[in-house]
């Protein structure tokens, strides 16, 4: 595994270090916690322009046609920038499936307008159980031919006030099945939750919701397997970039910050604190490029690798946020100050499609023990 970045990947990084400080700077991301959609459709619409959200499009299908390792470091910037928005829904809960599983039909009819811009997507997957093993699906899928109907209740589904379509996966005579469910028609009622992140997650009831079939009937389980390693270690490329500027501002705050007639950061707690952060980050990255690398290079590992990836950025970029907390005192945890934001973000991803344990258990039971 090289662990340098291409030239392409270092103008990819730069370039959207430079877009996100100009057009999603902190006040955008306090504004859209407060807004009902939760993300600016100019920034979606620029975002476009600059084709992230068809950055792993094929270009027959108006994409940019970039690998996943070249997803992964745009991610860590909107991780820096804490980007509001259905990005990750879109790419990771429609573009990837509709790419792996979906027929040529449906590749022309939803790709172009998912790399456009003009479509977004997400994954309606958990339900109340919040298993994200194969027995929590429990909506129930009805196929007829090309046309699937689910009835049911999905769970925690992100950005599903603003997607024009879900993937739905629910169970139906020949096992776990997916389709592509448009939001506007009366089978679907979307009830927004409240998270501690703001994010936009929300309460999706299916009450015979027709959509379109898609990969076949019982085989959506063993389609979403690649879908949800590649969202994964997606959130933990996130987890990597707010860890990063979490860091920096601590450290920052650390050199500034004068108590006792000295600089914080002269203190010995700080400091170790600061070396602790350091390490944590960079420990999370290292293991998220090299998951990233094994679903790159389909190596026969992959799985275990992500589940590795998971379960050490979802504790570390915790220690991370919490010790920046620490630094920053009492203010570190008041609404006014930058720091909080960071904090409730990582919680967020943290949980996402399991917590450390969840991925802890899984290793363990492919390690045979």
């Amino acid at each position: 595994m090289d662990l340098g970045l291409t030239e392409t990947q270092e103008l990819l990084k730069n370039a959207a270090r430079d877009f996100l400080e100009n057009e999603c700077p902190e006040q955008l991301v306090r504004d859209m916690e407060e807004d009902e959609k939760g993300y600016s459709p100019d920034l979606w619409g620029k975002m476009a322009e600059q084709g992230w959200q068809g950055l792993l499009i094929p270009d027959t299908y108006g994409g940019a046609g970039f690998d996943f390792l070249d997803l992964c470091v745009l991610l860590e910037e909107f991780g820096r920038a804490l980007v509001p928005g259905p990005f990750m829904s879109t790419v990771f809960g429609g573009a990837i499936p509709i790419m792996q599983i979906g027929s040529e039909a449906q590749k022309q009819e939803f790709l172009p307008k998912i790399a456009s811009g003009d479509l977004i997507f997400t994954l309606a997957l958990t339900e109340p159980s919040a298993r994200f093993d194969e027995s929590g699906i429990q909506t129930q899928a009805a196929v007829s031919g090309n046309e699937v109907t689910f009835t049911g209740t999905k769970l925690f589904v992100p950005d599903a006030n603003v997607a024009d379509y879900l993937i739905v996966a629910g169970r139906s005579g020949a096992g776990v099945t997916l389709g592509i469910v448009a939001t506007d028609q009366p089978g679907v009622e979307v009830t927004q939750l409240v998270t501690i992140a703001r994010d936009k997650q929300a309460e999706v009831k299916l009450n015979g919701a027709k959509g379109q079939l898609l990969g076949t009937d019982g085989g959506g389980w063993a389609a979403l397997q690649p879908v949800l390693q590649h969202y994964t270690v997606g959130e933990c490329a996130y987890l990597v970039g707010l860890s990063q500027m979490d860091f920096e501002i601590s450290v920052d705050y650390a050199k500034e910050r004068v108590q006792f007639g000295r600089p914080i950061g002269s203190f010995q707690a700080i400091q170790h604190k600061c070396a602790d952060m350091v390490t944590d980050v960079d420990g999370s990255r290292f293991i998220m490029y090299k998951a990233a690398w094994s679903l790159n290079t389909d190596q026969a590992d992959k799985q275990m690798a992500v589940n590795m990836a998971k379960a050490w950025t979802s504790e570390a970029t915790r220690r991370v946020v919490a010790h920046g907390q620490q630094i920053h005192g009492g203010i570190g945890f008041t609404k006014d100050y930058k720091i909080q934001l960071y904090y409730r973000r990582q919680k967020r991803a943290e949980l996402a499609f399991g917590d450390a344990d969840h991925h802890r258990e899984l290793v363990a039971q492919q390690l045979g023990i």
